[in-house]
């Protein structure tokens, strides 16, 4: 029986790198375990993929390059939009010369994962997955007050890029042709039925590399004294790194310790805050640290707090949770797809008094028990084996890919004998 032969679009993609670009890479070098795979991709990433198939090769993984004209670069918000859009425009041709050679069973868009723009594979005469995207989460109004100035300002930016993408109508036939959307979380997949996304499932966009998960687990369970609770990210105030500093200062824990990895706009305010709450004493700010190093600070703690207000991903969750790290997190967007109760702390996010209260009563629940803290770790470890591996999204992805292709099949069926 021949392989699936499955198209995919992913404006980032580059090997060992995070974010876009390894979720880019990840999924199409795991899918072509499963499927014959041809990627169009940018120029940008053509050294570094080239360089890991030569180290690395797979049989089923093809490569396709396009950019737009080289007079329009990628730098500044406004200009990355534009470039983004017009890369998408011209892989329309390209993926149509690519039809007309090889008999595609279906196409698959990848990155950019975010729902309010268009991928105009959806425009070529086969099934099409679109996801898993996101970036339909927000920041509840009832915390925008904690912000300052600039987070508002990021957040009201980011609803009008939203309502922008959300009536392009380009974005709109993208929803409304996908044969199967997937949302990075509840939030997302409730705009993308608002667009007429006819089937929406809701599916993390994030995984991790199994020789990351191999040297996660090594960890060990339950460090050395005093108990530190990590935070990691940028310093930005949709981030929630002053929810987790306020609650630490509400759980007054006489023997813990507050860690936080990152840089970023927000980082003197939240210096001043700890002060203020009379912390300072028992919080690190370490800076931006190298991966390597901010994973050795993980390793010295005992549980991560990570109280965004709207990540589509997470990636931290799963990095704390493969370390056998319990996580308190809020119970929105990407976190909220990935922890369990048995792995975690999802904590609701009604108002921010309420939020920094039962943020510190988990903190104090996790602070007070060694014996809650292997056990949750232990199934954050396991969670992470059974659900969040590449190789194992690879593996859904592919049953996905036999699920829309086996109802197309029926729904033909259907017609001729109706």
């Amino acid at each position: 029986m021949k392989s699936l032969r499955v198209l995919i679009c992913a404006y980032a993609c580059e090997p060992h790198r995070g974010s876009e670009p390894g979720v880019g890479w990840s999924v199409a070098r795991h899918i072509a375990e499963h499927c014959e795979t041809w990627v169009i991709t940018r120029e940008a990433f053509r050294q570094a993929i080239e360089a890991e198939l030569a180290n690395n090769p797979v049989s089923q993984l093809h490569f396709v390059y396009y950019d737009p004209p080289p007079w329009l670069k990628a730098e500044g918000v406004i200009r990355s939009h534009v470039h983004y859009y017009l890369w998408q425009i011209g892989t329309y041709p390209v993926a149509r010369r690519l039809c007309r050679n090889i008999d595609f069973d279906l196409t698959h868009h990848v990155t950019y994962a975010r729902y309010w723009g268009p991928s105009f594979l959806a425009l070529l005469p086969l099934p099409f997955i679109w996801g898993p995207v996101g970036g339909g989460e927000s920041a509840p109004k009832g915390f925008w007050r904690g912000l300052g100035l600039g987070g508002v300002l990021f957040e009201v930016q980011r609803e009008m890029a939203r309502w922008l993408g959300e009536h392009d109508p380009y974005t709109r036939r993208t929803a409304r042709r996908s044969t199967l959307a997937l949302a990075t979380t509840a939030e997302s997949a409730a705009r993308m039925r608002k667009l007429k996304a006819r089937s929406v499932r809701v599916l993390s966009e994030a995984g991790l590399p199994q020789e990351d998960i191999k040297q996660l687990r090594l960890y060990p369970l339950d460090g050395e004294s005093p108990v530190r609770f990590i935070s990691t990210g940028r310093l930005l105030g949709w981030k929630g790194f002053h929810l987790g500093l306020c609650a630490f200062a509400e759980a007054r824990l006489t023997d813990a310790e507050y860690w936080i990895v990152g840089d970023g706009p927000e980082r003197r305010s939240l210096e001043i805050l700890a002060k203020r709450l009379g912390v300072d004493h028992k919080v690190r700010f370490w800076g931006h640290l190298p991966r390597k190093e901010a994973l050795s600070k993980l390793q010295r703690c005992h549980v991560v707090v990570h109280p965004s207000l709207h990540d589509s991903g997470g990636w931290v969750c799963l990095e704390a949770m493969a370390a056998g790290r319990p996580v308190v997190c809020l119970d929105i967007g990407g976190p909220a797809t990935q922890v369990t109760p048995e792995a975690g702390f999802k904590i609701a996010a009604r108002n921010s008094r309420q939020t920094v209260v039962d943020l510190a009563e988990a903190i104090k629940k996790l602070a007070g028990s060694q014996e809650l803290r292997k056990r949750m770790g232990e199934a954050g470890r396991e969670l992470v084996m059974q659900e969040f591996s590449w190789s194992r999204k690879a593996e859904k992805m592919s049953g996905l890919y036999d699920l829309v292709l086996g109802e197309q099949r029926t729904s033909r069926r259907s017609g001729e004998f109706s």
